[in-house]
């Protein structure tokens, strides 16, 4: 009798093992998407929106100084009455040239800025864009009463060199990031306490690609090619 209450028990002990060993397990793969998605912000990422962050206010520096920037809209003007009649593209290989040798700049971006160029032309030759005077705001949104490089007239500080401290305080932030390419949006930091709080909600899209194992700006809101 006692080895059949010792046997009866081997066989419950048995079965519940087997039944916890049935229970389906994470396999290797799913084992390390489950990390992947736990894990916090890798100093990489850090890293990346570190250099990103200088890049674009370096950009935004440079953009303000203008001592190397191009003109962005390179006119055709009828020297009779100074109205514009079109743009010389043979001058947009000068302006890409300017842009190239900051660095701030992928070929992605480079491209984009021609194409905005060349569809305004088009339109001015098929007379969808009237003959304007140099002295008017141009009759289309890119580069016209906005500056491109901020989408913006003004910026939320006062003092002498108000754009200059602005554009080394801007803060960007992540939309989403790999190792490769990102869209970010970059606002107003340190702003001061007085300020309109409109300067609070103002954020200006971007997006970024590695070109030569650099970082480089493949898009800005204020070059989007719907602005032709």
């Amino acid at each position: 009798m006692t080895c059949l209450r010792i046997s009866i028990v081997v066989l419950v002990v048995c079965l519940l093992g087997c039944k916890e060993n049935s229970k389906p397990k994470a396999t290797e793969k799913q084992a390390k998407a489950i990390l992947k998605v736990s894990a916090p912000a890798t100093a990489d990422t850090t890293k990346d929106k570190q250099e990103i962050q200088k890049l674009m206010r370096n950009l935004l520096v440079w953009a303000e100084e203008g001592k190397k920037v191009p003109d962005l809209l390179p006119f055709v003007i009828n020297p009779r009455d100074s109205t514009v009649t079109g743009f010389d593209l043979g001058k947009l290989k000068g302006v890409d040239d300017s842009l190239r040798i900051t660095g701030f700049f992928s070929k992605e971006f480079i491209d984009n800025y021609n194409q905005i160029i060349q569809v305004l032309d088009g339109k001015m030759r098929d007379k969808e864009i009237a003959p304007f005077s140099t002295g008017e705001i141009p009759p289309f949104a890119f580069d016209s009463d906005v500056d491109p490089w901020c989408d913006c007239q003004d910026v939320p500080y006062d003092g002498a060199n108000a754009f200059s401290v602005a554009a080394n305080l801007v803060e960007v932030h992540i939309v989403n990031l790999n190792k490769e390419s990102g869209r970010m949006y970059w606002t107003w930091g340190s702003l001061p306490k007085d300020v309109s709080p409109d300067w609070r909600t103002v954020t200006y899209k971007f997006s970024v690609k590695k070109e030569g194992g650099k970082w480089k700006i493949s898009y800005l809101q204020g070059f989007d090619i719907k602005k032709a």
